[in-house]
């Protein structure tokens, strides 16, 4: 068995995954409260 996922850059934000927001299932995205936008720890 093979492993699809890509190892975890550790400078990325857990929490929106580096992208700096989140997107919500309404529409439209949200700026990440962790890292402020960022994407960084």
């Amino acid at each position: 068995m093979t492993n699809l996922r890509k190892p975890a850059n550790p400078s990325h934000c857990p929490y929106c995954k580096g992208n700096g927001y989140f997107q919500l299932r309404l529409g439209g995205s949200e700026t990440c409260t962790v890292c402020q936008g960022s994407g960084k720890k």
